[in-house]
């Protein structure tokens, strides 16, 4: 009988030299994910450098301009399982200039582990990395506080840091967060847990990683089927896509937007087999009892739960491009699979919006959206802003309804 495996998207962020790459190196090398001629490689390099151990944070560090640097620059997605969880894990980051690339990173995240040096506590990057994990309602944070064996492995330094980051977490939207102390150089409570902390009671970070709950959003949120290509077989059309929420079965009734007309299912396919049902988030096609105008950009819901319909869109946004986005400036904003022109009306008082600045933001569209609140749909919640003259991606934005 074949059990299904299934997959955690995280990210990782932390202040500078707070040992983040170095923790993702341990993570991989403990976890047996590191192909022997990478693991030779990051041998190879240390020893250039005049280190006699091998520096594990060269497993991330892959950019050569980050290994000539020894910083991190780019966001780097890595791939790994353990016999009971796939993981695709995206390394951000953690100078305050590159925030745009967190938010690439955590904006299709489950988790993310925000690091902490045990000697320096909660600083302002910590808290600014805090705050976009709020922003984007990452379902689960890890405080990673790191280099315990610097202070001792004491439980009192440990606790401070905890009650410290407690008492931001609230007022920065963290609903709340899961404190693990770790020696990412000395490995302690990253695969296994440290005898050197026998005060710690809870898992250490793989094992957390391995239990999380994962794509409970997904399945419990209303259905909303976004509309990527019509497929003509004679005179019968079938629409297809990602469900990126919910679930849709043969015999619902279902509302195409934003027409607002009505249809049922008569039929659905996954992967060109029949089905009665389907499930987020589950590439599919969908044919309807009734000939409707339905083409790219629509999306198809069930139930009585729709999205809002408007042309106006409140949202906050973190800016990502080097020009600046100010009010005024005629955009596109693109939404699941929907482009529409718009302009900025407000920028929450401010007169523009820099590169890696978080801000507020009103857009008058030129045709109407079917948008969801961000905090109830991180997928039909969110949109980014793109230059119409370039097609270069300017601002990311999470709809607040």
């Amino acid at each position: 009988m074949s059990t299904t495996i299934d997959t955690l998207r995280f990210a990782t962020a932390g202040s500078v030299d707070d040992g983040k790459s170095t923790l993702v190196g341990r993570l991989l090398h403990d976890s047996k994910s590191v192909l022997a001629d990478q693991l030779e490689a990051v041998e190879h390099a240390s020893r250039n450098r005049g280190q006699e151990a091998p520096d594990l944070a060269l497993l991330t560090d892959g950019l050569r301009a980050e290994r000539e640097q020894g910083i991190t620059i780019d966001v780097a997605y890595r791939y790994f399982a353990t016999p009971r969880r796939r993981f695709i894990l995206a390394d951000t980051p953690g100078h305050v200039q590159y925030t745009r690339n967190m938010v690439t990173g955590a904006s299709t995240a489950e988790l993310a582990i925000i690091l902490v040096d045990a000697r320096n506590g909660v600083v302002e990057q910590t808290r600014r990395h805090a705050a976009v994990a709020g922003l984007l309602r990452v379902p689960h944070v890890v405080l990673a506080v790191n280099k315990m064996d610097l202070v001792g492995y004491q439980e009192a330094a440990f606790e401070r840091i905890v009650e410290d980051f407690a008492g931001h977490a609230a007022e920065l939207g963290l609903p709340g967060f899961t404190p693990i102390p770790v020696s990412a150089l000395a490995g302690d409570n990253v695969v296994d847990r440290s005898a050197a902390m026998d005060w710690y009671r809870g898992p250490a970070l793989l094992e957390f990683l391995e239990e999380v709950p994962v794509g409970v959003e997904a399945a419990d949120a209303p259905a909303r089927f976004p509309v990527q290509y019509v497929l003509r077989d004679g005179e019968v059309r079938h629409y297809a896509g990602q469900l990126v929420s919910g679930a849709l079965r043969v015999g619902d009734r279902v509302t195409v937007h934003p027409s607002g007309e009505t249809s049922e299912i008569t039929g659905i396919d996954v992967l060109g087999t029949a089905r009665e049902a389907a499930f987020a988030p589950q590439s599919v096609s969908v044919r309807l009892a009734d000939q409707r105008d339905v083409s790219r950009g629509d999306m198809i819901t069930a139930g009585v739960d729709v999205p809002a319909l408007t042309r106006e869109v409140r949202a906050s946004v973190c800016h990502l491009a080097d020009r600046p986005l100010k009010v005024g400036d005629r955009v596109l904003v693109r939404h699941t699979t929907r482009t529409v022109k718009a302009i900025v009306q407000d920028l929450g008082g401010a007169a523009e919006l820099t590169v890696n600045d978080l801000g507020r933001i009103v857009l008058r569209t030129a045709e109407p959206l079917a948008l969801d609140d961000y905090a109830v749909s991180r997928r039909t919640g969110a949109f980014i802003l793109i230059d119409p003259a370039d097609g270069a991606t300017l601002t990311a934005g999470m709809v607040t309804l």
